[in-house]
């Protein structure tokens, strides 16, 4: 079995937040002495010969998040990434127009959109590792379009999760790639300030999400989870945000999803006021919030998502090298596979060495032991693989 949540925080536990598989009698009596019941996710087999009857069967949210369909990679990483890269480079030439056109006033080609989205959505459906780490590779300069295709990519790795049917997955990213198409509207010295904005300024930043619901409008924009995504992503669960403080579940779900991705992602991205934060760190950000700013089941499952260490992040592992995470492992996420970067002294590499920590040989047992933030030890992966 899997569980996929405790009667408690994760943090009061030694387990990762990330969720649990479950083995054996052994696995069951360590979950037994920190916790009274588990919730367990149905649709996850981890073992089928194993069958333990301890733990209590039961939905895994109370807000019915059952999913309607169980996806599975069909093509293998190395397979996808050539795919994956046209798709993100194709997102982000596309986002360029979109804003280019808005700028000058021209109205939202919703084919361009689609153009955008759908080659994005292919190949995360086909592979839930390769155009995240395309995408951590290619990052562009511009917040505007950096941030809107990887929240697109988000939106449909999350959707895909969640076992929504592949159109909803669509129209979830089509709506955190135009998530904050309202910005083109604002002034660039305010988008772009190194400082934090004093009241004035703030009210005016906000006026994005007005903005972006006019541009939908303008553009003839129908799709119900656009709009929710466009006009309520700045809302928060415990009823503190903007631009109407919505509270619980009057938040589309749409939105209470898009929240999260746009926070993961904005903290994984550099800013003229602060560095970018690892990957791993951002989703301990997002757990802190879970049940105030964000529905915590939502975080959990986002966290089930993407891992303890997603994709593209920076790692040291426990022998002492550095490497990059290449590829998740669903079942035993502190053993992803990973490109290794640096001796155990941090000296780089001439050459990457990849190694599958789930098919490890010799007798050192390696796996990953901490997180580290962008550019640790001035180690910067671009330079190994963009060559």
């Amino acid at each position: 079995m899997y569980i996929c949540r405790l009667d408690r925080s994760w943090h009061e536990t030694p387990f990762p937040l990330q969720g649990l598989a479950v083995h054996s009698d052994a696995d069951i009596e360590a979950v037994g002495r920190y916790c009274e019941y588990v919730f367990v996710d149905t649709q996850r087999d981890v073992a089928a010969d194993i069958r333990p009857q301890v733990l209590r069967r039961t939905e895994p949210s109370p807000v019915r998040f059952r999913r309607s369909q169980v996806y599975q990679d069909t093509a293998r990483f190395d397979d996808e990434l050539a795919r994956a890269g046209e798709a993100f480079d194709n997102a982000s030439a596309c986002m360029e127009e979109i804003v280019d056109a808005i700028v000058q006033g021209q109205v939202l080609d919703i084919e361009v959109v689609a153009r955008a989205v759908r080659p994005m959505v292919d190949s995360v459906m086909r592979s839930g590792d390769a155009f995240f780490w395309i995408e951590s590779l290619r990052r562009r300069d511009s917040y505007t379009y950096q941030h809107a295709v990887s929240c697109s990519a988000l939106a449909a790795a999350f959707g895909r999760h969640m076992g929504f049917d592949q159109e909803t997955i669509v129209s979830l990213a089509a709506g955190n790639l135009l998530m904050d198409v309202g910005k083109s509207q604002l002034p660039d010295e305010l988008l772009l300030r190194a400082g934090p904005l004093d009241a004035q300024e703030m009210a005016l930043a906000r006026l994005h999400v007005e903005e972006g619901l006019g541009i939908l409008a303008h553009s003839g924009v129908m799709d119900v989870d656009v709009r929710d995504i466009v006009g309520s992503h700045h809302e928060r669960f415990d009823g503190g945000g903007y631009p109407q403080g919505l509270a619980g579940a009057a938040i589309p779900l749409a939105a209470r999803m898009a929240a999260i991705i746009d926070t993961y992602d904005a903290l994984c991205t550099p800013r003229p006021y602060r560095e970018a934060v690892s990957r791993h760190h951002a989703l301990r950000e997002i757990y802190a919030g879970r049940d105030s700013a964000f529905q915590g089941e939502l975080v959990e499952q986002f966290q089930s998502c993407l891992g303890v260490y997603p994709t593209g992040s920076l790692v040291e592992l426990t022998s002492g090298e550095i490497a990059i995470v290449m590829v998740q492992n669903h079942a035993r996420r502190l053993l992803p596979r990973v490109a290794v970067l640096t001796t155990r002294e941090k000296a780089p590499l001439d050459d990457f060495r990849i190694v599958d920590l789930m098919r490890q040989v010799g007798h050192e047992h390696v796996e990953v032991g901490r997180s580290l933030p962008p550019g640790s030890h001035g180690i910067d992966p671009k330079e190994f693989f963009l060559q």
